[in-house]
């Protein structure tokens, strides 16, 4: 029996947000909770964000998930004779299947860098971009919290991804999922990688915590996703990268005390 377009769209939305609140929740309760005291040398702005910026960041989030779910409805049920995506693992072989996550990860780390430069026109940032930088401390939270235009164009790269190369659909799947974990990450404030691994031959591609926590803080460099492939190819890697992930990953254990769980409302 068919399944009405409404109960659809309901489901979708649920599992966005499902995967992501949980995620972001789970994240949020460890590191700036039960982990916020002993992990403090870690944290890579030494103070808690503001009580507004979790408020605005959750209603944010929370919208960006329907409108990605929409997306997923839009993509899969509305335009189903015309996608790429398959059921069956052997129609294509399991090196095919595994090439596919190579595939999207190229595919939406290239997307989002060029997105999130047209994003930093200055037109585009006062009217839409903004939202996700007000959070210049960010937080798990901040991860969705984009404006709605934005938020189309953060999730257009699911229709992208199912109209181009065949992809078998449960490769889709763990490929957001690994897409909310590793934005959440990039989102955390808090750096959990090693000290001297931005420098190593792999880690100098990756788009650590620290880098994405300076595009907020500073509001420029370092517009990638998952690396910072594009960044360095186009010299948009900040140049107080390096130095300030050494600083950030160099703290003694005992710096300074962790300051409250909870945030001031004001300012």
């Amino acid at each position: 029996m068919d399944i009405p377009f409404f109960e659809k769209l309901v489901f979708e939305v649920w599992r966005v947000a499902r995967d992501y609140l949980m995620f972001a929740s789970a994240t949020f309760f460890l590191f700036y909770v039960v982990l916020r005291k002993p992990l403090w040398f870690r944290k890579v702005q030494q103070k808690m964000p503001k009580f507004s910026d979790y408020r605005r960041d959750f209603l944010y989030s929370t919208l960006s998930t329907i409108i990605s779910g929409v997306t997923i409805v839009l993509t899969f049920y509305v335009a189903s004779d015309y996608h790429n995506v398959y059921m069956e693992i052997e129609k294509y072989g399991i090196a095919y299947y595994a090439f596919t996550f190579f595939w999207m990860f190229f595919l939406h780390d290239t997307w989002f860098y060029f997105m999130h430069r047209a994003m930093h026109h200055p037109v585009l940032f006062k009217r839409v971009h903004l939202i996700h930088h007000r959070s210049t401390n960010p937080s798990p939270w901040t991860a969705y919290a984009f404006h709605p235009l934005e938020a189309i164009l953060e999730a257009a790269i699911l229709p992208i991804i199912a109209f181009t190369l065949p992809v078998h659909v449960s490769a889709i799947i763990f490929f957001f999922l690994f897409q909310i974990i590793y934005n959440v990450y990039g989102h955390l404030g808090f750096e959990i990688l090693p000290k001297g691994f931005h420098k190593s031959r792999f880690g100098k591609w990756v788009n650590t915590s620290t880098a994405h926590n300076l595009h907020h803080h500073k509001f420029n460099g370092n517009y990638g996703l998952y690396t910072l492939f594009w960044d360095r190819l186009f010299g948009t890697v900040r140049e107080d990268y390096d130095a300030t992930y050494e600083k950030v990953t160099s703290r003694p254990r005992k710096e300074a005390a962790a300051p409250s769980f909870i945030p001031a409302r004001k300012g």
